[in-house]
Order: structure tokens, then C-alpha cells, then sequence
């Protein structure tokens, strides 16, 4: 069919892969840090010049890298409102990430519209800090001029499609990104307007959800723009995982999502209900503690590094010798415990020792990563095979323990850019359905990642006494929080 590329515009930098678009073979790479000026203290800025983002994409170009090239597709970060004017101008900075300012905004909107079922019947999610919705509730409160003024929203990828394009009148989205806004229903692929009053206190323009082989446009120059996506969906898409398939990703805080073909709509506020980059969904289960505890443990014992961590924690035996940590440190949003603490449960004279202490720490990490899962399993969700992202996958650790833990076959993929690769693909996609060459239905066949398979094997009902233990603690502590 071509050529094509796919970019990936993060919080931090670009990332850029051309491709093969039969194959997905990538031919070549390109990379830029994005301009960030954060204050005094931040890791990064809540609001952000979206021409920063073009800044950084033309540099990551740089060098000839597009020659050749017949189509593009646009990942970006979730979680981002560019509100533009009556005339495409940016009100303000773009909001950003997992902004804290927004916290109260996230809890006046559940009580707006009456409750956390209210939200998850409504659009198949409850608002969190992060999300548009919620920024919308903040500006329209602490800037409400600017809120005035506010007459169209798009997400980065949107915005950057939209560019690329020239900025013409039509202004386009997927149904990936869409879902995760709060204003968007992965269960009837329809907007709420009236969320969005509810939040921003008007009506705004909203961008057309176009379906997931759809063309955005065309540049000037020829170039097929495809629908773009959000960062997840993106790299779900980059990854080829399908029905099946759950990835659990190692970051700070830790996520698991999975391939399903419906949509779920959860009372609890637990799971969240995205839409994937395909056409099917893609529900999502969010935790506060994951790295986050491994480092937290590597600093009391006074370690450099998780590598070492982990090579202590081997040091001890399944179960940790009957010392059982649950990880809530940061309180918890699976279970739903936001003001909890972390438990230290099993102290014995034999089990006070930094080997034991450094297992239960992993122990307890996967553990809470397993109710996730469960949370899943529980609604219906298939779940045979496991991805397994972040570079903590790669501890010895975390690999010993992941596949009796979870109770299924797990994969540790090399490291590769898989939300460009995503991006790629669908570009691939976009394009080979306007030369008549794909199905609109059935996206292109690419090489799934090269990848570390482990099986549970024998060490399966090792495992699952370990989660027993686990769980018994976590209901002594806190009865009743969590029901998978």
C-alpha cells in the first residue's frame, strides 16, 4: 500500500515511527522533548501552549523524516481541553494531565447530576480530576470569563489533526478519544450536551466522531490524515492485543484494561467504560499504588533501585513469610478507599527481615493489580493472556510472581513505541480503505510485538494461596470495600 507514520505527542516529548503499511515494519524514528516551562517544584505544567506540541512535532520531522510518507496518524495525551473561541483561537493554555486544582470541581459534578450511578448509567464513568469534564466544571468556576469566551473543545489530538489539516471548518474526533472526556457515551456513541452545560455552564461546539478507518482530511499537500486517538487507544492498537487480552501497565499508579465487546457501565465508579480504536471497547480499572509502593519500599529499606529491591525480594519465598502489605498508600481508588492508609499486616519475629519486607511489597502491588483484574472477570471480561507494560515489568521480581498472581499467561513485550506504532496503524488503515484495498471493518494484519511469554505453570496454586492471604487482610481492614 505505502508508506506511513504515525506520531505520538505525550506529555513530555514526540515520538515518531514511519512504517511499512503492509508489514508495520518500521523503517525509521524521530524524537523531540516538548518546550516545558513548569514552575518552581513541578514535574510538569497543568497548562501548556498547544503550539508547543507543533514546536516539538516539526522538530521530531526534522531531517527529511516524512519523505515519501502518504498518510499520518495522530496519538496524543488523554485527559487535555484546548478551548478555542468563536474564531480558533485558544482561550487559554490547554489543560492538562492529572490536574489536583480540579479535585472539587470532580466531586461537585458527581453531586450535580446525582450520585456516582447517575455518572456511570450516563456516560459510563464517574468524574475524576483528570478528565475534561471536569476542567470544564474548574474554568467555568475559578475563570469564568475565559469560560465565557470558551465556544469550541478539543483534545490534543484533535487539535493537532486539525492543524495538520489547515485548520479547515470541519473539526473531527474518534470514538477512542471521545470516551474518555465524561461527556461522551462509549454505550450509545452519543455526546451529552447537557453535561457539558452542566460543566462549562453553555453549550460548546464539539468535534465529529468519525468511525475508526475514517479519513480526517487531507493536507495540502496530499497527505491522508486518519481519525488520530488517544495515547491508550493508540497503544493498545500499537500492541494488536484482542478479545482475550488485558494489559496491566506498571506506572506510578497502575492500570488494567481489556478488550470487550460491550460496553460496561459500573455503579462503584471502579471501571471505567472507553471506547478502543477499533471499534470495539476497552473497560478500564485504575489504581493509585503501584511503582509507587516498590520505590516507597526501596526507600525505607534504604535501596538505589528497584533492581535491587527485586533482587532482595527473591531473596525471600511466596507469601512473604506471612507478611502481607496492602499498598494503599496514596489512599486507593480500587477499592474505593481515597483517604486510607497502607497496612503492614503478619509482623512476626521470623517475617521482620528486608527480604520479606521487599517481596510483600511486590506481592502487594500485583495483588491489588489482580483485584483489578477481577473487577473485569466479574462484569464478564475474558481474560486469557496479559500484557504486561512499564520497565518494572522487566524485574525478576515481578516476573516471578506476575503469572501465578493474575492466574493467566503473561506477556512482557521488548520496549518499543507502541501508541506511534498504534498511530501507524491506523494510518495504514485510513489509507489502504481509500485505495480500496483494506475492509473498513478489518484493520491491517501487522506483526504483534516481540515479546517474553511466561506461564503460570505449577506455581498457579502457590499464587492464588498468596492472594487468599492478601485478601484476608484487606477484609479484615476494610470489609466490604471491595467486591470483584
Amino acid at each position: 500500500m505505502g508508506i506511513v507514520a504515525g506520531l505520538d505527542s505525550s506529555p513530555d516529548f514526540t515520538r515518531i515511527v514511519v512504517c511499512d503499511a503492509d508489514t508495520g515494519a518500521v523503517l525509521r524514528q524521530g524524537y523531540a522533548p516538548h518546550p516545558v516551562d513548569a514552575p518552581d517544584g513541578e514535574k510538569r505544567p497543568s497548562d501548556v501552549d498547544p503550539q508547543a506540541w507543533l514546536l516539538s512535532l516539526g522538530e521530531a520531522a526534522g531531517g527529511g523524516l516524512l519523505e515519501g510518507v502518504q498518510a499520518i496518524g495522530v496519538s496524543a495525551q488523554q485527559n487535555t481541553v484546548v478551548p478555542l473561541d468563536a474564531q480558533g483561537n485558544t482561550v487559554r493554555p490547554a489543560l492538562v494531565g492529572g490536574d489536583k486544582r480540579t479535585q472539587v470541581a470532580a466531586a461537585d459534578l458527581v453531586d450535580a447530576l446525582g450520585g456516582r450511578e447517575a455518572w456511570a448509567q450516563a456516560v459510563g464513568c464517574v468524574p475524576q480530576a483528570a478528565q475534561p469534564v471536569t476542567k470544564l466544571r474548574w474554568l467555568a468556576k475559578n475563570e469564568p470569563e475565559n469560560a465565557r469566551r470558551t465556544a469550541v473543545l478539543l483534545q490534543a489530538h484533535d487539535w493537532l489533526v486539525w492543524q495538520l489539516l489547515g485548520r479547515p471548518v470541519r473539526r473531527t474526533t474518534d470514538r477512542g478519544g471521545a470516551s474518555s472526556t465524561g461527556y461522551w457515551s462509549a454505550a450509545t456513541g452519543g455526546y451529552r450536551p447537557d453535561l457539558v452545560e452542566l460543566a462549562l455552564g453553555h453549550q460548546a461546539m464539539l468535534p465529529e466522531v468519525i468511525g475508526p478507518s475514517d479519513a480526517a482530511g487531507t493536507t495540502p499537500e496530499g497527505l491522508l490524515i486518519s481519525a488520530g486517538t488517544g495515547e491508550t487507544m493508540a497503544a493498545a492498537f500499537g500492541l494488536g492485543i484482542g478479545l482475550g487480552d488485558a494489559v496491566v501497565s506498571l506506572g506510578a499508579s497502575g492500570s488494567v484494561m481489556a478488550v470487550h465487546p460491550e460496553a460496561l457501565a459500573d455503579q462503584s465508579g471502579m471501571i471505567t467504560s472507553l471506547a478502543d480504536a477499533t471499534g470495539m471497547h476497552l473497560p478500564v480499572v485504575t489504581t493509585l499504588n503501584a511503582v509507587r509502593t516498590l520505590r516507597g519500599t526501596a526507600e525505607l529499606l534504604g535501596l538505589p533501585d528497584l533492581e535491587s529491591l527485586s533482587e532482595l525480594a527473591t531473596k525471600s519465598t511466596p507469601g512473604a513469610h506471612g507478611l502481607v502489605l496492602l499498598p494503599y498508600l496514596e489512599g486507593e481508588r480500587t477499592p474505593h478507599l481515597p483517604h486510607t492508609a497502607g497496612t503492614l499486616a503478619g509482623l512476626r519475629r521470623e517475617s521482620m527481615k528486608p527480604e520479606h519486607l521487599a517481596r510483600a511489597a511486590f506481592e502487594g502491588m500485583l495483588c491489588g493489580l489482580a483485584d483489578a483484574l477481577d473487577l473485569l472477570r466479574g462484569r464478564g471480561v475474558e481474560v486469557r493472556r496479559i500484557f504486561l507494560l512499564g520497565p518494572a515489568a522487566e524485574l525478576p521480581a515481578v516476573q516471578a510472581s506476575a503469572p501465578s498472581l493474575f492466574g493467566a499467561q503473561v506477556v512482557v513485550p521488548q520496549p518499543a513505541d507502541y501508541a506511534a506504532i498504534g498511530a501507524a496503524r491506523q494510518a495504514a488503515w485510513a489509507l489502504g480503505v481509500s485505495q480500496g484495498a483494506l475492509d473498513p471493518r478489518t484493520p491491517p494484519a501487522w506483526q504483534g510485538a516481540a515479546a517474553q511469554v511466561l506461564e503460570p505453570g505449577d506455581e498457579l496454586a502457590v499464587g492464588q494461596a498468596v492472594r487468599q492471604q492478601f485478601t484476608a487482610v484487606r477484609e479484615q481492614t476494610h470489609p466490604g470495600a471491595f467486591r470483584p
